[in-house]
């Protein structure tokens, strides 16, 4: 699987960056070490400026590639959920099983993510990080609602209908799938930020893990 995915391009909508970084050394250089950068200081204080210092190059070349610093926290999220999207459905197109299939996704959603060596500009450990403390700021803005409907969040939401799907297969009379799915998807980040910063709130720990959780929650839902 890890091959089949070195070999495929993430989407992500043309519509959030200027000038795809996929298509040169320099834009690849620029996510690579934009996210490490966002991990280190963290989403508020990062910009451009400090951006271009980190790599070498003008600012203005930053912004030839990205028109602001949410466009770029939008792709970096887009990426991921789209990385996520393709695993979810290498790993679970030949389960039969639906109870199987569904415990397969929620885990692959909710796990600790380790770096996919097979791409190289990106470490997915490092930016399942920032996703766990920044994504809610690709939503809660003021201009959600547009950018929702130029399609910013669309592969997010295709990954969340995947599991939707999923659930309905288990349990087609349940009437809240959409609602128990993107609470899953979404409150797994909130668990893993608790773990790792306000571990008295949550149940989660070194050796309860957020997928546990997750996977009692849907099979206690869904019986």
């Amino acid at each position: 699987m890890e091959i089949i995915l070195s070999n495929i391009k993430m989407q992500v909508n043309e519509k959030i960056y200027v000038k795809d970084p996929e298509t040169s050394a320099l834009g690849k250089k620029i996510i690579e070490q934009s996210i490490l950068l966002i991990d280190a200081i963290g989403f508020d204080n990062f910009t451009f400026k400090k951006l271009g210092e980190k790599i070498g190059s003008n600012e203005s070349s930053i912004y030839r590639y990205f028109e602001n610093k949410h466009k770029l926290l939008v792709y970096l999220s887009s990426w991921y959920w789209s990385w996520i999207e393709y695993k979810l459905v290498f790993n679970t197109t030949n389960i039969i099983d639906k109870k199987e299939k569904l415990k397969k996704a929620i885990t692959i959603v909710t796990e600790k993510v380790t770096d996919d060596l097979f791409t190289d500009h990106i470490n997915e450990a490092i930016l399942n990080k920032i996703i766990i403390a920044e994504f809610t700021k690709t939503l809660h803005t003021k201009e959600v609602d547009q950018e929702n409907k130029e399609g910013f969040f669309l592969i997010y939401k295709r990954l969340i209908n995947r599991i939707v799907a999923i659930v309905n297969e288990v349990n087609p009379d349940y009437p809240f799938a959409k609602s128990l799915v993107s609470t899953i998807v979404e409150g797994s980040l909130h668990q893993h930020f608790l773990t790792d910063h306000l571990k008295t709130i949550t149940d989660c720990n070194e050796t309860v893990t957020t997928t546990e959780f997750y996977l009692n929650l849907a099979e206690n839902v869904l019986r």
